[in-house]
């Protein structure tokens, strides 16, 4: 079983910055991917970045030049950067670790953390 908990998110302003943390417990393996997904109100979940050792880092074409994540592997905790913030951005943020086995993929999720950007 894997746990995720997520920390930082809030509100601020256009043009600002903010970080996002997410610690993972349980049975990690920094061959299977983690990072964060977004949903914004009356929309679908969508990627925003996703990094695996070995393979790279995928971003969401909407965030790609802003964001920036990275991963802590001995800590099993991966970050957003998140620059020049936009209203678009505002969804709540979804930390995520996909185990991949030969048999099966299973998706384990954060309890979300609102991100909010306003004037």
């Amino acid at each position: 079983q894997v746990h995720l908990v997520e920390s930082g998110g809030g509100l601020v302003q256009p043009g600002g910055s903010l970080g996002l943390s997410c610690a993972a417990s349980g049975s990690i393996f920094s061959t299977n991917p983690m990072g964060w997904y977004r949903q914004a109100p009356g929309k679908e979940r969508e990627l925003v970045a996703t990094t695996t050792n070995g393979a790279g880092t995928v971003y969401g074409d909407s965030v790609k030049g802003r964001f920036t994540i990275s991963r802590d592997y001995a800590q099993n905790t991966v970050y957003l950067q998140m620059n020049s913030l936009k209203p678009e951005d505002t969804a709540v943020y979804y930390c995520n670790y996909r185990s991949i086995s030969v048999i099966t993929i299973t998706d384990y999720w954060g309890q979300g953390t609102q991100v909010t950007v306003s004037s």
